[in-house]
């Protein structure tokens, strides 16, 4: 038990967070007004940042997910229309909501400002040794994992924060894989089920077309924990296709969360119908598209994986 204070009454297990924290803010130069000698603040860079890897965002999601005050935050984004960095567009569903769209300008704003970052980081990582580097790494991702955990959750993928990126490099494959042994632990389907996820996964890659269609990959501490795909398949309508979760992840709301990024990505591009095509038998996927408002429109039944099933087609207007 720490029970030794110091002169301003704080533990030293305080006194070595606030000492941390004033080391890394005066390392990255956070205490300037202006980060990275640009015309930004913090906040407003890290605004910009959001809006240029995020599509369909409303002010909503930036003031929860970024914990601003509302206010701040109009502020900032009515400076940011003022100066061509974003437009709002009003969603055909709701004609209430805007959504929130980098422009041109504002991603040539951004990437300078991006690239400063990455460098930064680099230069510091470069004065140590690659053991030391990975010290720091470990160390950063311990301190995210233990300062993002649930109190009252139990095991370590609990406690790490899920994230969402883009796909990258040997993504693909690695998800065809998990998606093929899943399925064959969990429903016996048998390997054809793997040779058409894969299929799919090459089709998407080798046709690939980022003004219309995306991949997101989930990652939990550092091991990639889920994915989904949304493919253009007309000018007004869009499918969702292989979404999956880790059984290490499952619980967390990560399902829905991945579906809806789908949902204000097609509402973004200007889809009208967002299609997706699975199995009665996967009962935890069904309830999620249920509830994100898909409407079951056809079934029949087929063999297909070494199992006889019912096929399901949902549909989700736009």
């Amino acid at each position: 038990m720490l029970t030794q204070r110091t002169q301003a009454g704080a533990s030293p297990a305080v006194a070595a967070v606030r000492r941390f924290s004033r080391f890394y803010t005066r390392q990255l130069g956070l205490l300037d007004e202006h980060v990275l000698a640009s015309p930004f603040s913090l906040t407003e860079v890290r605004v910009l940042f959001e809006l240029a890897h995020r599509d369909g965002l409303a002010a909503a999601d930036l003031v929860r997910d970024l914990a601003l005050d509302a206010g701040y935050l109009s502020r900032i984004l009515t400076h940011f229309a003022a100066k061509g960095l974003l437009r709002r567009t009003r969603t055909a569903a709701d004609a209430r909501r805007s959504v929130l769209a980098i422009t041109a300008r504002g991603r040539a704003t951004l990437a300078p400002l991006e690239q400063a970052s990455s460098a930064q980081a680099a230069a510091m990582l470069a004065r140590l040794q690659p053991t030391a580097q990975a010290g720091v790494v470990a160390a950063m991702a311990t301190i995210e994992q233990a300062l993002s955990a649930d109190p009252g959750a139990a095991g370590p993928s609990a406690a790490a924060p899920v994230t969402l990126r883009r796909h990258r490099t040997g993504d693909i494959g690695w998800i065809a894989h998990r998606q093929g042994l899943l399925y064959a632990q969990e429903y016996g389907w048998d390997p054809s089920f793997e040779a058409l996820v894969a299929e799919i996964a090459a089709r998407f890659v080798r046709e690939f077309d980022p003004k219309w269609e995306r991949c997101w990959v989930a990652e939990q501490g550092g091991q990639i924990v889920g994915a989904v795909f949304v493919v253009r398949k007309s000018a007004r309508v869009a499918q969702l296709r292989l979404l999956y979760v880790e059984p290490t992840a499952r619980g967390q709301g990560l399902g829905r969360r991945l579906v809806d990024e789908v949902i204000r990505f097609a509402r973004a591009k200007g889809y009208r119908t967002l299609t997706l095509w699975t199995n009665k038998i996967l009962v935890a996927a069904r309830r999620i598209y249920e509830a994100a408002g898909f409407v079951l429109v056809k079934e029949e039944r087929h063999r297909s994986f070494g199992k006889s099933m019912v096929g399901q087609h949902w549909d989700l207007r736009l």
